[in-house]
């Protein structure tokens, strides 16, 4: 079984749902994991209630959505992999500084101190500004790997990435080799 995991950045919701979805049409066994602003925050691009819905009809299960819920995924439900699909550069830097207060990042830290992989796709506006050294040292940690990712809009957004959701299933599997997918910053 593998976790998938949203965080905030709702306008990418869709695209990491169409991932999520050929994930499981490829015969994944998938956990869904909500931070708790995605599960419980309703936007121009969803209500809380329909994204938490899709992901229990996607998956066949409800989406784990506080700490409590999370702090087993390590020792007591090893997942194989874990994708955080979208990976805001809040949590990013969480990650980044072992902060543990929300559900994706308890996942995060209950997973990776099994040596398990993570697979981040990100989606952050301040990724090559504020969240620059965070990204670094995410990307010199042991058994985190990223799904390559572009500046979205360069003129009017010059310090954001955001991954290609659709090369997740690509991702999952150079990973699951113990490689990182190459090129990592990509043209749109």
């Amino acid at each position: 079984m593998i976790g998938y995991a949203l965080c905030g950045s709702f306008c990418t919701h869709a695209r990491s749902l169409g991932a999520l979805r050929a994930l499981r049409d490829s015969g994944e066994d998938i956990l869904p994991i909500l931070s708790e602003r995605a599960a419980s925050t309703g936007t121009r691009f969803g209500t809380a209630a329909e994204l938490r819905s899709a992901l229990a009809r996607l998956t066949g299960r409800e989406p784990i959505c506080t700490v409590e819920e999370a702090e087993p995924l390590g020792p007591a439900v090893p997942l194989e992999a874990l994708i955080v699909a979208p990976c805001t550069g809040n949590t990013l830097a969480k990650l980044a500084c072992g902060i543990t207060d929300t559900a994706v990042c308890m996942a995060v830290k209950a997973h990776l101190r099994t040596d398990r992989p993570l697979l981040i796709a990100l989606a952050s506006n301040d990724a090559l500004s504020a969240n620059l050294a965070n990204l670094a040292h995410m990307l010199t940690r042991k058994n985190v790997f990223f799904v390559p990712m572009a500046q979205d809009d360069p003129a009017g957004k010059p310090h954001s990435l955001v991954a290609h959701f659709e090369r997740i299933p690509d991702a999952l599997t150079a990973m699951r080799n113990g490689r990182q997918i190459y090129p990592l910053f990509c043209e749109n």
